[in-house]
């Protein structure tokens, strides 16, 4: 198998290699890497067919299923379910070593109007308003935060008027309702439906391009902390290159590659953090790493979409996605699409030499307490 690398380069891996490498990736699940154990969860945002096509883009999600939920009736269809109490909701299976459970939230809330208490666009009702489902304290206080968050910094006019309710017993929709928006006919009434509703529009309102399943005042906020990066100022060429090593000035500089196979963490497994080798930015954790077979540093996101930048990058003859830190501007690596589906689909390829690795055990005294969350 042909796979691309930190920088666009190549890599052979045969197809025996490549099983070895995938056997050694399921016995590192059990450890500190990326895994391929899924979790599910419910959301409902307005019309399930929307929820549904959102979702169901995301990295991470393995899938997303329309139904009905929260009313008194067994088994509503499409019919029934709003006599039964019911509302429209999509249940989620996603892995969260690609994707969290608040990143799924954060995408629901950006495709949908969440300020509206009886429905959405041009559903009314309150089987179309927007809710969210927990199944633990810890979820419940996890979606509060959010909220609150949202009102305090977000761009809406009023208040979110999102339901927060204890996760109900999801009755699975028709099989017609199901990826309504690929059908060979039904995608044509979708995307005319979608587009009549006003929902595009509304997000292009508050969000511009920015339908990430994350905030931009969250990177700024990490640009501000008093972590080691804090008041972070870039040195001077000529400082740059006398504090890093001539591989290091060449990647994260100069857009360079290193070699794979020959380079510090392509085969790390040991629980910590990368961060940017110029300002000391956290960029990457142990739990989203995984052996991609290539000979680079492999994870299947960063710890925070927006803690790294994504450019167009049009060297080699190609359109390739490049990686660069926030604050330091480094050059990282590449992002490809050929991770395992179960891992999202998409590998962050970096350079060892743009990062450094903080072992768990020394994060706390070395200013990265706050990342411990990941290892709990």
């Amino acid at each position: 198998m042909i796979l691309l690398g930190a920088g666009g380069y190549y890599a052979f891996v045969s197809p025996g290699d490549r099983g070895m490498q995938s056997g050694s990736q399921t016995e590192q699940a059990a450890g500190t890497q990326a895994g391929t154990e899924t979790s599910t969860m419910l959301v409902a945002g307005g019309c399930f067919w929307c929820v549904e096509s959102d979702l169901e883009k995301m990295p991470g999600v393995i899938e997303a299923v329309s139904g009905y939920a929260e009313g008194s009736t067994e088994n509503p269809t499409y019919d029934n379910y709003i006599a039964g109490g019911h509302r429209e909701v999509v249940e989620v299976t996603f892995n969260p070593a690609v994707i969290s459970f608040e990143e799924i939230l954060i995408n629901v809330l950006k495709h949908t109007d969440p300020t509206d208490d009886d429905g959405s666009f041009g559903d009314r009702g309150n089987h179309y308003s927007t809710a969210f489902y927990y199944e633990t304290p810890a979820e419940k206080q996890l979606i509060a935060s959010l909220i609150t968050e949202v009102d305090t910094q977000g761009p809406y006019d009023a208040l979110l008027a999102i339901d927060v309710l204890e996760r109900p017993i999801f009755f699975e929709a028709e099989d017609y309702h199901q990826d309504y928006y690929k059908g060979t006919l039904s995608k044509v009434q979708y995307q005319y439906y979608r587009t009549a509703s006003g929902r595009d529009a509304f997000i292009e309102k508050y969000w511009g391009t920015d339908t990430s399943a994350s905030f931009s005042w969250r990177a700024e906020a990490v640009s501000a902390n008093s972590g080691p990066w804090s008041g972070f100022e870039k040195p001077s060429d000529d400082a740059l290159q006398e504090s890093l090593t001539d591989i290091q000035y060449n990647v994260t500089q100069e857009d360079g590659t290193e070699r794979a196979f020959s380079n510090e963490y392509w085969d790390n497994k040991e629980a910590g953090i990368y961060v940017d080798i110029v300002s000391g930015e956290p960029l990457f954790s142990s739990t989203h790493k995984f052996d991609s077979g290539t000979g680079w540093p492999s994870f299947t996101r960063p710890i925070d979409f927006s803690y790294v930048t994504e450019h167009d990058d049009f060297l080699l003859f190609q359109t390739r996605t490049e990686v660069r830190s926030l604050i330091a501007d480094s050059h990282l690596g590449h992002i490809f699409p050929d991770a395992p589906k179960e891992l999202g689909g998409i590998r962050y390829c970096m350079n060892s030499a743009s990062l450094r690795f903080i072992p768990v055990d020394e994060m706390g005294s070395g200013g990265y307490g706050d990342f411990l969350y990941l290892f709990e």
